[in-house]
């Protein structure tokens, strides 16, 4: 069944340039679509005319009868003293309808009205209130916020206390508690932490209805979405599966479309030489040789139907590197820093090493921005302190860009930035990251937020560095940008820093993670892969760790146990022994997926392999469980 179906869209906001131009697709029951293309392709724009907010100066749009459509956008405002939970509960307004009317038909029975009509409609309205989860809000909205990360204390705040962030989380959980039909997310990742970004991408998996999400986060479209359409110059264009594939696909349809143009573009040239040969001839006499150079001209003119394929500009700039001597970049000793009676972390005591490539982990306002502003002398700690190398030079990316006078031009802040950097040179710094004509006019107050942060990249890329700290590198970035900022990264071979919520990234980079979390930095000298390796099996120990203390409790001497016990003993040795196997088999189809990431084919056979593998892991663990119990008795 067709649930959303987009015809001949158009839309402009300016004469002659229209953002959507003729935009036709379908979305089907039960798809999970991912909405792809560059910032200011009209993805939103596209995403506010389904839901209403915009008219289409063309097309039609229609969806289907009956389904309740839900976006999280725009966060809409709230009355006035409005707590988390009042926004929260607005999810549930035909719940307090229903149970409303269901409080006035008790309190006309409790006063003597016992008529067949009163008692029937009590009947019809308990049983659809129980249908529709009436009975069961406080579970629900406790397991929303809880995978949301919003905690008690946070419910009974004034909603319009909040930051950005955490009232996208809010409105979030509104939504997904509104139990929509068709679900419209608009970079729904954005201000959200890795254990609220994964548990999203849960709900998502088993969430009935269809999904449309624009994001610029590559796991969390990997893992959710089937089909991809991208939004290219007012236009739809479609691929059949998950970002992984249609990153692939869209190379393979370029080359093919520019060997498709190379070939015709040789056929054209040898025509219209053989023509202007015949043309030539023909003025020295053989004049009958214009009537079959018009008939190859004419042929050319057929021929020319494929017009060249286009790529986005490669980003050809990198970091200016100094070269770093020594061992130690920096050594952070007894750190310390709180705010009021809330303390961030304390006792900090880590040392930096030249070349590595540290990633700062942990959840939203445990602190991670405030240390990083205090490395940079931003802020200051209320103990312990920084110590640098001699020769370290740092540039730093804060999550919050801030330009001295945002009402100068792009050109004018590089020139302002850079005493001695002619005009030329910085138009073309600024072309390397996609600012092109008359953009470098603009006045820095107009940019974006993503297009803030290229600026700012294109600014650092002229310091000479060899400790590069970023903060959120990636946010507001579309996928072209982030992959800038990823080549430039990759060619870099100083010291690494950076706070990221974008996994892509740090499985890219990081070779060394720090995770903040009760005021403390723990210390994982690993991948992020074997990071995310570790903290699971330290959550599977965790689950088993309250049997072991319910039974020490209770110490009993362990018996030599039945026939029964003895036999179970046996095959949880066995089921160990199976379970180290196919975890090795598991990491060893994991390193094949990395070096096949470009060969779609064999990545998606590998993938297949490895969901049934992680299938007959999860099997065993549970064969695992029962044999230890009954190994205990």
């Amino acid at each position: 069944m067709i649930e959303i179906s987009v015809s001949g869209l158009k839309k402009s906001f300016e004469i002659g340039n229209n953002i959507l131009d003729g935009i036709t697709f379908q979305v089907e029951t039960g798809e999970r679509v991912g909405l792809l293309g560059r910032n200011g392709a009209g993805k939103s724009t596209l995403f506010k005319i389904l839901t209403g907010e915009l008219e289409a100066d063309e097309g039609e749009v229609v969806i289907a009868k009956n389904r309740r459509l839900g976006l999280i956008s725009q966060i809409p405002v709230y009355p006035e003293g409005y707590t988390v939970e009042d926004v929260l509960q607005t999810a549930f307004s035909r719940h307090h309808k229903l149970a409303q009317e269901m409080e006035k038909l008790t309190a006309a029975m409790a006063a003597g009205d016992s008529s067949e009509a009163t008692l029937r409609r009590y009947g019809e309205l308990s049983a659809k209130f129980e249908g529709i989860g009436g009975y069961d809000t406080d579970t629900a909205v406790g397991k929303v916020a809880n995978g949301l990360s919003i905690p008690p204390e946070m419910r009974s705040q004034l909603f319009d206390s909040l930051s950005g962030g955490e009232k996208t989380r809010v409105n979030l959980g509104r939504l997904i508690l509104e139990d929509t039909d068709i679900l419209l997310l608009d970079e729904p990742t954005n201000h959200l932490d890795l254990h609220a970004v994964e548990w999203l991408e849960d709900y998502v998996r088993r969430f009935r209805g269809t999904v449309v999400a624009i994001s610029h986060d590559r796991y969390f479209l990997d893992r959710t979405i089937n089909r991809v359409i991208e939004v290219l110059d007012g236009k739809a264009e479609f691929y059949s599966g998950n970002y992984t594939f249609y990153a692939i696909e869209k190379e393979r349809r370029y080359q093919e479309k520019m060997r498709q143009y190379e070939k015709e573009q040789a056929k054209i040239k040898q025509l219209q030489e053989a023509a202007d040969k015949l043309h030539l001839w023909a003025f020295m006499g053989a004049d009958k040789l214009h009537k079959r150079a018009f008939s190859m001209e004419r042929r050319i003119e057929r021929i020319r139907q494929t017009e060249k394929p286009t790529k986005a500009r490669a980003m050809t700039n990198r970091f200016g590197e100094m070269e770093f001597f020594g061992d130690e970049v920096l050594h952070i000793k007894d750190m310390a820093k709180s705010f009021g009676d809330r303390q961030l972390f304390h006792g900090l005591d880590l040392r930096v090493e030249g070349g590595e490539r540290i990633a700062l982990l942990g959840d939203n306002g445990t602190g991670k921005s405030t240390l990083l502003k205090i490395l940079m002398g931003e802020e200051e700690a209320d103990g312990g302190r920084v110590k640098y190398g001699p020769t370290v030079r740092t540039a730093y990316l804060p999550q919050i860009i801030h330009f001295d006078n945002p009402r100068r031009n792009l050109v004018d802040t590089m020139l302002y930035a850079k005493r001695g950097m002619s005009t030329q040179t910085a138009r073309d710094r600024l072309g390397a990251f996609n600012f092109r004509g008359e953009d470098v006019f603009k006045t820095v107050s107009v940019l974006s937020g993503g297009e803030q942060s290229r600026l700012r990249l294109c600014m650092l890329m002229d310091e000479e560095i060899n400790l590069l700290v970023l903060d959120e590198p990636t946010n507001h970035l579309d996928i072209a940008s982030r992959e800038w900022i990823e080549e430039a990264v990759e060619a870099y071979e100083g010291t690494l820093l950076f706070v990221s919520h974008d996994r892509y990234f740090i499985n890219r980079f990081a070779t060394r993670i720090w995770e903040l979390e009760n005021g403390t930095i723990t210390d994982y000298p690993v991948t992020f892969a074997r990071y995310r390796e570790i903290k699971e099996r330290e959550k599977a120990l965790a689950q088993s760790q309250p049997r072991q203390e319910k039974k020490e409790e209770k110490p009993k001497p362990a018996p030599r146990g039945g026939r029964a016990q003895q036999n179970a003993r046996k095959q949880l040795t066995i089921c160990e022994r199976d379970m180290e196997k196919l975890e090795a088999e598991i990491k060893a189809v994991e390193a094949e997926m990395e070096q096949s990431a470009c060969d779609y084919e064999k990545y998606s056979q590998l993938y297949a392999r490895k969901e049934e593998l992680d299938g007959r892991l999860m099997e065993l663990m549970e064969k695992w469980e029962a044999l230890a119990e009954a190994a205990e008795g």
